[in-house]
């Protein structure tokens, strides 16, 4: 099976120099991380809902993790090609809008 374009991995050089572009999501080996804090349950669930609905049109698919009741946290790599790649920073992107809307 071919691996889409969007989906290989980043070259280091530029992976770096995307990473330097998102506002608070750091690599955590071969995944991209970041914690959000909302105002309290509805609010966490709302914005988990939001999120699921912008992978779904992108057709990827972050992991979600509601913790403290309040903090959602987002992971995401992609599988297939083992690794972070563009597919990736624009879900990270794509989160980022979503949650300052």
């Amino acid at each position: 099976m071919a691996v889409p374009e969007s989906e290989q991995l980043v070259p280091e050089p530029l992976l770096t120099e995307l990473l330097g572009e998102l506002d608070g999501w750091r690599r955590d080996g071969q995944e991209i991380t970041k914690t959000f804090s909302l105002k309290g349950w509805k609010s966490a669930l709302a914005f988990v809902n939001r999120v699921a609905e912008a992978a779904v049109v992108a057709d990827h698919h972050p992991d979600i993790h509601i913790e403290r009741y309040k903090t959602v946290r987002i992971v995401i790599t992609t599988h297939v090609s083992h690794g972070i790649s563009q597919a990736d920073i624009d879900l990270a992107k794509t989160i980022d809008a979503v949650a300052a809307a």
